[in-house]
């Protein structure tokens, strides 16, 4: 399902085109008009947080590599970072001796005790979640590892992380709208429907409905695609005698 399928099959089910809406801008000067596709493209992003928030799959990871700075101990995120699946130290890269050392995640009080000098250097082996980037003496709005100890070294550090792809709003299709589209489907009839305040009955099927997919599609992410028949054994219903 791509993104005009779904904007369409929105409006179809609701029986609404949710027509261009003016308001007065907060200045009083002036009016804004919020049209069908930005009020449509509203609910189809809250649904796509609420689900990418509620089920981890494979295509909210990316990963990407940075460098540390002797005698800095700490790292910047990348801008569309959200948390970590892991992070990894690289000695040697893209050598026949590349060796990686997966760090442990600790809170920032232990790396500070552990290591309460900036001169305790050496090859990281911890890193924590440490606090907004600070540049020039200016609280950004992007976040920052502290890693214990120092780096003695310019290291290669490779992020594995969660973030949230681009919305089919944009972007037209989408691993989740491909994939499986009935749970982008009802989480945006529920915030439509939230929205247009609709009739109790009508909004108890749509919170079915997707809860039944966001269900299924907790069994594919959390569970299907962390296994194999090898390792797990096939999924099997008892049979009675």
């Amino acid at each position: 399902m791509d993104y005009t399928t779904l904007f369409n099959t929105v409006k179809s089910y609701l029986q609404n085109d949710f027509p261009d809406t003016v308001f007065s801008d907060t200045a009083g000067t002036g009016l804004a008009v919020v049209t069908s596709a930005e009020q449509i493209g509203t609910f189809i992003k809250q649904a796509e947080s609420r689900i990418y928030n509620s089920v981890q799959i494979p295509a909210l990871r990316k990963n990407m590599v940075g460098v540390t700075s002797a005698g800095n101990k700490y790292l910047s995120c990348p801008t569309d970072f959200l948390s970590v699946f892991s992070m990894a130290v690289i000695e040697n890269i893209s050598t026949p001796a590349e060796n990686y050392t997966f760090l442990l995640n600790k809170d920032v009080n232990f790396i500070r005790a552990a290591y309460p000098s900036s001169q305790s250097r050496g090859l990281p082996e911890y890193y924590s979640l440490f606090g907004p980037t600070v540049v020039t003496n200016v609280i950004t709005n992007e976040l920052s590892f502290i890693l214990g100890p120092t780096p003695d070294d310019a290291y290669a550090v490779e992020l594995h992380y969660y973030y949230y792809p681009e919305s089919i709003v944009t972007a037209g299709n989408t691993w989740l709208s491909d994939n499986y589209d009935p749970v982008l489907l009802y989480g945006t009839l529920v915030e439509a429907y939230t929205f247009l305040k609709g009739e109790a009955d009508m909004f108890a099927e749509y919170k079915g409905k997707y809860a039944e997919a966001m269900s299924q599609l907790n069994r594919l992410g959390t569970g299907l695609e962390r296994g194999d028949a090898y390792r797990d054994g096939q999924a099997k219903i008892r049979v009675s005698p």
